[in-house]
């Protein structure tokens, strides 16, 4: 990934915030036969290893864990992000050399990906998963509220994911690089969007030059 020293992200905390706030992430390998890639919602375990271990499932149908992976896999992760017109920046009405931009969080994983079917790890990996999901509902669902057959029966139709991270890149592109006047006028556009996740960036971009 392409970072620029002003938007690079190195703080294993903020990572961490960044994965878990994307929810749905994308798996990449790259295989004999051309890349691959899956949509997919995943967990962090952060006590394992020295950046955390991934974890999640797809369909048994899914071609992807059947085709031999050539190096690492890569695990792509989208945080918050936000169109940024040239017509928020001071600079426009002071020489008008000025274009328009994205704003962004993002992280990259990497590591080797491990693909399993054992019943007893597949049920542990999609009870914590939606237990994770499913926490902040008023009345969470649980697997256990399934029939056990039935349960077992929808495990039979998936493969589980683990994915140790080996080496991890973070970015925050938040007009990091602008102007104190060009990032006001920026985080004022934004907070006057109707899109809620323009306002959210907009709580991002920083007051004060980093």
């Amino acid at each position: 990934m392409y970072t620029p020293p002003a938007f690079r992200e190195d703080d294993p905390a903020t990572l961490r915030q960044i994965i878990r706030a994307a929810r749905l992430a994308t798996l990449v390998t790259a295989t004999a036969e051309g890349l691959m890639a899956t949509p997919l919602p995943l967990f962090l375990e952060e006590g394992e290893g020295d950046h955390g271990v991934l974890y999640g499932h797809v369909a048994k149908a899914n071609g992807q864990w059947r085709t031999a992976p050539i190096g690492e896999a890569l695990v792509l992760f989208a945080g918050a992000d936000a169109y940024i017109t040239p017509s928020w920046y001071a600079a426009k009405a002071e020489h008008g050399k000025v274009v328009p931009t994205w704003n962004y969080e993002a992280v990259h994983a990497y590591g080797t990906a491990e693909f399993f079917d054992d019943p007893a790890r597949l049920l542990d990996a999609v009870t914590r998963l939606t237990g994770l999901y499913e926490a902040p509902r008023a009345a969470p669902w649980a697997v256990s509220d399934a029939p056990e057959a039935f349960v077992a029966a929808q495990l039979r139709g998936i493969v589980g994911v683990r994915l140790p991270i080996s080496r991890i890149e973070g970015k925050r592109k938040m007009s990091q690089n602008r102007s104190e006047a060009d990032r006001a006028g920026v985080a004022a556009g934004l907070a006057e969007s109707g899109r809620a996740s323009d306002r959210q960036v907009a709580a991002m971009i920083p007051t004060r030059r980093e």
